[in-house]
């Protein structure tokens, strides 16, 4: 069976699944065989992998980074907030149903327990090392009873717990000693070390606390981590967004909408690796200004979002803009909301049979509760979007949303699907309006294409009358690079003899 070790935060957002991605990356650099692991994840963020299976993007970056194709062992459990204290339960990959959070936590979670013990079986005889990521607190009380990511799943691999606290956020000492208090003293016998994350200034001054740390728990400080900017790596948590926000606008001004229900805001992250792309995801109350390219991200529930978007006057400003000049991309749902109505017969998203659409594109959607799943691979649409022509012929995407859209009239489409999960096809995908000024589409992912995502930003640039730039970001040897900085760094940080130690039960 493999080794495993496991790590947990005493919150959320402390950074366990960034030091999760580099411990995979660490074990892969010496010559392991590494796989991580998180039993149930909550975020809006997800992947789809080539079977079709839902899982989230952390786990996807933490498989990168260990060398592996992502599949949905790795996350079994991923809850999609709809609203309300209310999921969408993903289940290896396919959705279940919606639960309330009293539903899933009392009623359903633990039925899952069999499921993940399969998936850590599987994993277990097929790779050397384990690196498991918790979720949350494990010293939350008011859930330790229907836990199943966290105390739980170290008991029952008796897995060595690394224990992070974000020293950034302040009160990092108590939020330890804190939280080994709440634990259970055979919880509290398995959590082995301590890392102190995102630390900025002089170590020799903190020197002090630690050293006390150590005194008044017992457990050794493995190390502390700086606090590391611009790693290049995905995120899946939303509260990570605040962190993206750019200080500096760059030749091309790239606004995306940050509704209350925004998923796979990835999307976007290739942007801010090019010299001349800026982001900005504009806030409630922030005004739009004048961008060169505006963008409608997914939604988790498109309704609440277009809702969103209308009453705080949002809709009436992107309208303006776009009848002013500025270019529109709308991706998944915010592609549907670019239609002519929506449609939700069977209530999936909200209690509404119908909502009106901001009519920028000649397309109706109708909500069913089978939800589209695959890893695609598409052509370009020639004389589309800003005239953009292109000869991307083997772009890679995904598809992940519950509508299914129809088109009111002849249309130009902005891509053509040639294969679905594997499975050659021709499918027209999205719409280009006949004045190239609005696209929307349904593959995420689209603009981690190189080549058509800088075909794209050279049409913005022309259209501003700025030269094109001819050279090609690699996105593939960024995020290997980002992931090799990130373990060098991790690697420096940690004791990692120690780490090592705890792996062999010593």
């Amino acid at each position: 069976m493999a080794q495993t070790i496991m790590l947990q935060g005493t919150s959320s957002h402390v950074g366990k699944s960034i030091l999760t991605t580099a411990l995979c990356r660490i074990f892969l650099q010496d010559g392991q065989k590494v796989v991580p692991f998180k039993a149930q994840n909550m975020a809006l963020n997800s992947y789809v992998t080539k079977t079709g299976g839902e899982m989230g993007r952390a786990q996807v970056a933490q498989a990168e980074a260990a060398g592996l194709e992502p599949f949905v062992e790795m996350n079994p459990v991923l809850l999609k907030p709809t609203g309300n204290s209310c999921s969408q339960v993903v289940l290896m990959g396919k959705p279940i149903g919606n639960m309330s959070a009293k539903e899933y936590h009392t009623g359903y979670s633990l039925k899952a327990l069999g499921v993940i013990k399969e998936c850590l079986d599987k994993l277990g005889s097929e790779f050397d090392t384990i690196v498991i990521e918790g979720a949350g607190s494990p010293a939350e009380v008011n859930l330790k009873a229907n836990d199943i990511v966290n105390m739980r799943i170290a008991k029952m691999l008796t897995a060595p717990v690394l224990l992070i606290a974000d020293i950034d956020r302040g009160g990092a000492l108590a939020s330890v000693v804190g939280t080994l208090e709440l634990l259970e003293p055979d919880e509290r016998a398995l959590v082995k070390g301590i890392i102190i994350n995102k630390f900025r200034g002089d170590i020799d001054l903190l020197k002090p606390a630690l050293d006390f740390l150590e005194a008044k728990t017992g457990k050794p400080v493995v190390g502390v981590v700086p606090h590391l900017d611009q790693l290049g790596i995905d995120d899946e948590d939303s509260v990570s967004l605040d962190d993206k926000q750019s200080n500096q606008i760059k030749e091309l001004d790239i606004a995306v909408m940050r509704t209350p229900k925004i998923s796979n805001f990835t999307d976007f992250d290739a942007f801010t690796t090019e010299i001349d792309a800026s982001v900005r995801y504009i806030r409630p109350g922030e005004p739009i200004g004048n961008p060169d390219l505006i963008i409608l991200p997914g939604s988790k529930n498109t309704i609440e979002d277009l809702s969103y978007l209308r009453t705080q006057g949002y809709e009436d400003e992107i309208i303006k803009l776009v009848n002013q000049g500025t270019p529109l991309i709308g991706i998944c749902g915010g592609y549907q909301m670019l239609g002519q109505q929506i449609y939700d017969p069977e209530h999936t998203e909200s209690d509404l049979d119908t909502i009106k659409g901001m009519g920028l594109l000649d397309i109706e959607t109708t909500f069913a509760a089978d939800k589209v799943t695959h890893q695609v691979t598409a052509q370009c649409s020639h004389n589309g979007f800003l005239g953009l022509e292109t000869t991307c012929d083997n772009l890679t995407g995904y598809e992940i949303h519950m509508g299914r859209t129809d088109f009111l009239s002849p249309v130009q489409h902005a891509f053509t699907i040639t294969s679905r999960s594997g499975q050659e096809i021709s499918s027209a995908d999205g719409v280009v309006r006949a004045d190239g000024r609005v696209m929307g589409t349904y593959i995420h992912g689209i603009f981690d294409n190189d080549v058509y995502r800088r075909d794209l930003l050279n049409a913005l640039r022309v259209a501003k009358g700025l030269a094109p730039i001819t050279e090609i970001n690699d996105t593939y040897t960024r995020k290997q690079n980002s992931y090799n900085r990130l373990a060098d760094t991790v690697r420096s940080s940690l004791n990692m003899d120690l780490v090592y130690q705890m792996l062999e039960g010593k």
